[in-house]
């Protein structure tokens, strides 16, 4: 089948990374950015691969789910991984980076790259017969390019309410009234932590509860992500949930008293300037004067001068297990690839690593090849079985842990009491069949250009 041209839609972390792929496997590809022509509600830059929500890539510590899937990433050879690892900031155990300083690196990188051409337009059709096309547009897809979506696959979208955690300067933080800590020491006194005392919880509590939300449109329902609920949502359930969530205290003992405070509420460092700082978990629907007013509440944010307040915004997705095959593209349509939260992942990572996927196909698919799926025991493998497979009439976008990944078999299971040596176990079997399925698709990508030639 000839290709008469790859268009990738969306500059966004997924796209970008899909564009990088194809390149850096000979393929020629457009990629579309609507920004700056149109931007969005809840964008600021006018850069590739803003990160809207928070700066966390979440954690890097060894043999967990989320640190797997990134470590396949590496050896697969993503691009957005290597960038973020070079634009890193201290943030304990986790992987974060200084947002803009990120955006600007995978900017200049795409931009730079002679074999993909910047197409700054909106996208508003999808070619489905004699081009290939990767979706990657995001949870803020325009309206007009919802309309063909729906169009193409027939079916109505899904949607939740995903959200954007505060930020503060750092010079109108009250230092003696907080300590730098990581939780329980990983990684070194990268967070500065806001200690409360049960009566300032109580507080801070009650005006939480008694603040006035952001009123929803007509048309909105509110569908909320369990995996990233207002803080307000939150307290709403239960007195303590708070103090078992987000604002959870545990392996962060105060110096001052020498034991975890009842309460406590982190500051993440956003940029390498080290000059503001975002509220981890923190995100809300609260109107910005009642906001800022609560979370003044805070010990030592009394002063606090907010570079931005917590938002809420519409997050779009499809619903993949009714219409994506396992290799990311419709099922109806196989020249049309999904990528990024569209697709019906949900965060960061999980974002850039089905960009990276799309684009491996892509390139196998304009060089005759067939699509692949990356192998089950994967961390990879798994996310793409999750959303393919999972019950299309309760789906809801997901990241990647260890309940995506293969049980061990009930023997090995009885032999290995200690968890993290089970989650060892699933980490090295991931690795291993990750190494066996590259060096497989490197033999036959290698055939395939002998062939050609």
């Amino acid at each position: 089948m000839k290709i008469s041209s790859i268009k990738i839609i969306g500059a966004g972390l997924a796209g970008c990374e899909a564009a990088w792929q194809c390149a850096r496997r000979g393929v020629d590809v457009e990629l579309y950015e609507m920004r700056p022509l149109k931007s969005t509600r809840h964008t600021r830059l006018t850069s590739f691969a803003e990160l809207v929500c928070s700066n966390s890539l979440k954690s890097e510590s060894e043999n967990t789910a989320p640190w797997l899937l990134k470590e396949e990433m590496r050896r697969t050879g993503s691009l957005l991984i290597r960038i973020a690892q070079e634009t890193s900031v201290p943030a304990g155990h986790a992987l974060a980076v200084d947002r803009e300083v990120f955006a600007a690196r995978v900017t200049e990188t795409i931009s730079a790259e002679p074999r993909i051409r910047i197409v700054r337009e909106e996208a508003t059709h999808i070619e489905e017969a004699d081009g290939i096309t990767v979706i990657a547009t995001g949870p803020l897809t325009s309206d007009a390019l919802s309309q063909e979506i729906a169009r193409l696959s027939g079916s109505d979208h899904l949607y939740f309410y995903d959200s954007i955690s505060p930020i503060v300067e750092a010079d109108s933080i009250d230092n003696s009234r907080v300590y730098f800590a990581a939780r329980y020491g990983k990684g070194g006194a990268d967070y500065i932590n806001c200690p409360f005392t049960k009566e300032e919880y109580d507080r801070f509590l009650d005006a939480l509860i008694a603040a006035q939300s952001v009123g929803e449109h007509d048309w909105e329902k509110l569908n909320y992500f369990e995996g990233c609920l207002p803080i307000e949502e939150i307290a709403r359930r239960g007195r303590d949930t708070l103090r078992f969530g987000p604002m959870k205290p545990v392996g962060l003992a105060d110096p001052k008293i020498g034991r975890p405070p009842y309460a406590v509420v982190q500051l993440r460092q956003e940029n390498l300037r080290a000059d503001s700082y975002n509220l981890v978990g923190f995100q809300n629907h609260l109107k910005f004067g009642d906001q800022a007013r609560v979370l003044r509440l805070v010990p030592g944010l009394e002063n606090a001068k907010f570079l931005r307040y917590g938002q809420i915004h519409r997050n779009t997705y499809i619903n993949a297990p009714a219409l994506l095959a396992e290799t990311l593209c419709l099922q109806q349509h196989p020249n049309v690839f999904f990528a990024g939260q569209i697709s019906g992942v949900e965060g960061y990572t999980e974002s850039i690593a089905t960009g990276m996927l799309a684009g491996l196909n892509v390139a196998r698919v304009s060089q005759g090849l067939a699509a692949l799926a990356p192998p089950r025991q994967t961390a990879l493998g798994s996310l793409v079985h999750y959303i393919c497979h999972a019950e299309a009439k309760s789906f809801q976008p997901a990241n990647i842990t260890f309940d995506l990944l293969p049980q061990l078999d009930e023997a090995t299971r009885r032999q290995t009491r200690d968890k993290k040596l089970r989650h060892k176990i699933v980490c090295e079997k991931a690795l291993d069949a990750l190494a066996s399925w590259l060096h497989d698709t490197a033999l036959e990508n290698a055939h395939a250009t002998l062939v050609g030639h």
